[in-house]
């Protein structure tokens, strides 16, 4: 168990990166750079590409938002904050494995962002994963299928 909850917040940062409204972002080919501390440990910065469509451009909430899959766990409807070039949410999640997970984005401008999402993990009361990934993504150009 704690092995898939690790790998879920280590990973969520990936699933929970790309796109916005029309405004905030383009859709297109993006490389996203994530730099990763996970328990005081640094990871090696990652880049990834990913596609962003017309619809996920469109709905930042959803495109950046928390993706929850916990088992033993029951997770609290997220918290958004948004404003005109920015936004903030929070996933709780209590059982087994109780999980604090926030993720605050920054749309500078239609073909950049940067990001940072923190996770707490705890069980028993205990610090068992404390996750802290930046992420930095640019616009590069089109989709590339």
């Amino acid at each position: 168990m704690i092995r898939l909850g690790m790998i879920l917040f280590c990973s969520l940062p990936v699933m929970a990166t790309s796109a916005a409204a029309e405004a905030l972002i383009e859709p297109g080919q993006w490389n996203v750079t994530s730099n990763t501390v996970m328990n005081g440990a640094a990871s090696p910065p990652q880049a990834k590409a990913r596609c962003l469509t017309p619809e996920q451009a469109g709905d930042v909430a959803k495109t950046f938002g928390p993706v929850s899959g916990t088992i033993n766990s029951t997770c609290e409807q997220p918290e958004y904050e948004t404003t005109a070039r920015t936004l903030k949410w929070r996933l709780q999640c209590r059982g087994q494995l109780d999980v604090d997970v926030a993720g605050s984005f920054n749309f500078d401008s239609p073909l950049h962002y940067t990001a940072i999402i923190t996770s707490k993990g705890r069980m028993a009361g205990a610090l068992i994963s404390d996750v802290k990934t930046e992420l930095e993504g640019e616009r590069v150009g089109d989709c590339q299928q």
